[in-house]
């Protein structure tokens, strides 16, 4: 019952929450880009990452409620397309920065 009124909420204000979601989404993660080009600490990495997922499975879950209806539509498919790659670039920013971290060596005192 409470995912049906979640489902109907995010069916209901679908505007409003794609005109939030694409923004979010497109700006987290080319801030996770920029931080992973710039090769920030991992820690910032992480967190922009985390925060750009978030938005895109947000939306992943918004779209979903529109396949669980039944309505496929190019709109659906652009936007599944769009939250999709947000969430597989932020994975990949994760593993190209822990890939080219710098590794500090340990000084012994």
């Amino acid at each position: 019952m409470f995912f049906n009124t979640l489902a109907e909420l995010s069916r209901n204000h679908c505007i409003a929450l794609c005109a939030v979601l694409v923004p979010a989404n497109l700006i987290a993660t080319s801030l996770t880009i920029l931080l992973t080009a710039l090769r920030r600490p991992l820690a910032q990495i992480y967190q922009s990452a985390g925060i750009a997922s978030i938005f895109a499975v947000l939306m992943l879950l918004h779209i979903w409620t529109w396949f669980a209806i039944g309505v496929v539509m190019a709109p659906t498919y652009i936007l599944l397309w769009l939250a999709s790659t947000c969430f597989l670039t932020n994975l990949g920013s994760i593993i190209v920065a822990r890939r080219f971290a710098v590794k500090r060596p340990v000084v012994a005192q």
